[in-house]
């Protein structure tokens, strides 16, 4: 029996992370999971909650100021993960306020494959 993919978006700033998620491929529910502080144990410690769902995960986050640390040690412990350039993440028209929660949701269109 194959695992079912979870799509983890990140909005990744200096101090913080917002986390938002979805259980299956593009049509799924996106589900806003929460603000943590930028450290990498912060991040581990959403992980094993998430993968304790019995899920693989696939993260995703706009490349930025802030590096490519949380890629890295996503990929050391054997996790997927893509950065996207800005311009790649779409924007629905009307929505002209930056809004992190929002952004956090966006990930999916770049990285979830069409079904």
């Amino acid at each position: 029996m194959e695992k079912s993919i979870m799509y983890v978006g990140l909005d990744v700033h200096k101090n913080s992370i917002e986390i938002a998620f979805a259980e299956g491929g593009r049509d799924d529910e996106v589900r806003h999971y929460g603000k943590i502080d930028n450290s990498l144990e912060a991040l581990d410690r959403v992980i094993r909650k998430l993968l304790s769902k019995g899920c693989e995960l696939s993260f995703a986050y706009e490349a930025g100021p802030c590096g490519y640390d949380i890629y890295r040690h996503l990929r050391s412990i054997g996790l997927d993960c893509t950065v996207v350039a800005p311009s790649l993440i779409p924007k629905q028209s009307g929505n002209r306020i930056k809004n992190d929660r929002r952004d956090a949701k966006c990930w999916r269109v770049c990285i979830a494959p069409e079904n």
